[in-house]
């Protein structure tokens, strides 16, 4: 018979799925309750991406209204994903959790000058009742190519967790790890560090219904957007020593809903887009129309924008960024951000003629294939990729010669175009990671770049 039972509740990618929310916050806090009553430990944590952007309450608040929700459960620590680390620029992350009651734990970012950040710390160390010393250790995806230009500096988990282990041994009976780095360096962790005892993962949003045990350590993770809690139960004897994990999921949407649940859930949008209403961009002459098959004067404009902050004399963007028409008259923040969900940067690639060449003929070969294909991830939020457009570029008819407004390409010559961080992240387009000298231009988003082209041009 177990002398201590610990029980583990866990949530991870929410990304502002907040429908879910009030069921979710329901069952942790009877969880809470229930367990405490029976003297038994309960333990909640949260593994990243708590937030999206692409949520209007979350837009207008910068992440600060999900931190607020999340205090209503009191969560003993989480860590962050990247939609908090770069999603949010350096100061928004940096205030990010000013208001938390919970620790935040986070061992491989560190600022510029190799200090931690304040709003985080390495790991936190627990004691239960009966004495069972828990040290949780929170890590997250080391996304170099994004975190550098948003002025952090990542480090692999090689680097960060030996050191903690080192130091905290011999006050630990029980490491838990918070992982925001994906199923497969989950399976690396337990692999490589077999003294953890519980890696709860995410990231990759993956389920683990019943956990997946290697070796003395064991698995959980609990989907995505809240369609699932995960729960972890774990036995040990009167040495703090476990006995048995037992690892499950509950399906939020078998949980009860209560009558005030869909107010609740439709006031957190109202509130979010009456925010960003309230901030007026520009008060344009004629309507900005979008179409996925074809250039619109919306796509257009938003070229021009980028050429304006990428600095450069050519531009590329595809239709399916602009999820409706903007209307005439005055454009809001709620606008841009209804119209541009996507929480991506933009991308100044620089490349010699005959890799630009080579570029443009591999958004040429795939043209067709993307005017309807649909994409998920790497910060898209919408529904198809759309047609492609060029600004500045054009192929001359009948043959493969790429003009650069009108000049044939030099194949040795270099020169740089402003496109999106998402073309870097997606496989059609390869030729930009390969040869590709890639600048990040950080923190705005592309409807930030499109909203300050719009106040300069059409002022309110």
């Amino acid at each position: 018979m177990a002398a201590e039972t610990i029980e583990i509740v866990h949530t991870n990618d929410l990304h502002s799925h907040l429908e879910n929310w009030p069921r979710i916050r329901r069952y942790i806090q009877a969880v809470q309750a229930t367990e405490s009553q029976a003297g038994q430990t309960v333990l909640v944590f949260d593994i990243g991406d708590a937030e999206d952007r692409a949520h209007p309450l979350t837009e207008a608040t910068n992440g600060e209204a999900n931190v607020a929700l999340l205090n209503q459960i009191g969560y003993d620590a989480v860590t962050i994903g990247n939609n908090e680390g770069i999603g949010n620029s350096h100061a928004q992350l940096e205030h990010l959790y000013d208001h938390a009651n919970f620790d935040v734990v986070l061992a491989n970012l560190f600022e510029k000058d190799g200090s931690r950040p304040k709003f985080a710390q390495p790991y936190k160390q627990m004691t239960t009742k009966q004495g069972t010393r828990v040290t949780i250790i929170g890590l997250t995806a080391p996304f170099f190519l994004t975190y550098q230009p948003n002025g952090w500096q990542p480090r692999v988990v090689q680097d960060v967790l030996p050191d903690i282990l080192a130091q905290t041994r011999a006050s630990t009976d029980i490491f838990v790890v918070l992982s925001h780095l994906g199923i497969e360096m989950d399976r690396y962790l337990a692999k490589h560090f077999p003294e953890l005892a519980v890696v709860l993962g995410s990231h990759t949003h993956h389920l683990l219904p019943h956990g997946e045990q290697h070796g003395h350590t064991m698995l959980g993770a609990a989907g995505k957007y809240g369609q699932y809690i995960g729960k972890m139960t774990l036995n040990l004897d009167a040495q703090h020593h476990i006995i048995q994990t037992v690892a499950t999921v509950q399906k939020t949407s078998e949980l009860p809903e209560e009558p005030e649940d869909k107010t609740e859930i439709q006031d957190y949008a109202h509130r979010g887009h009456a925010l960003l209403r309230q901030v007026k961009i520009a008060n344009i002459p004629e309507p900005l129309v979008t179409a996925i098959d074809r250039p619109t004067n919306m796509i257009h404009l938003a070229l021009k924008a980028l050429r304006v902050k990428g600095q450069t004399e050519v531009a590329i963007l595809n239709q399916g960024l602009f999820l409706r028409d903007l209307k005439a008259g005055i454009v809001t923040m709620d606008d841009l951000h209804d119209q541009m969900p996507h929480p991506m940067h933009l991308l100044r690639v620089t490349l010699r003629g005959y890799d630009l060449w080579r570029l443009v003929m591999e958004m040429e070969k795939n043209r067709l294939f993307l005017r309807h294909f649909p994409i998920k991830g790497m910060s898209f939020r919408g529904k198809l990729f759309g047609e492609l457009v060029y600004d500045g570029l054009t192929i001359e008819p009948g043959t493969r010669r790429v003009l650069w407004h009108g000049s044939e390409l030099n194949p040795e010559q270099t020169y740089t175009i402003t496109v999106l961080d998402h073309y870097l992240f997606i496989p059609f387009f390869p030729t930009i990671e390969i040869v590709g000298e890639n600048e990040f231009l950080f923190p705005e988003f592309l409807r930030n770049v499109v909203a300050d082209y719009l106040q300069q041009h059409y002022p309110v």
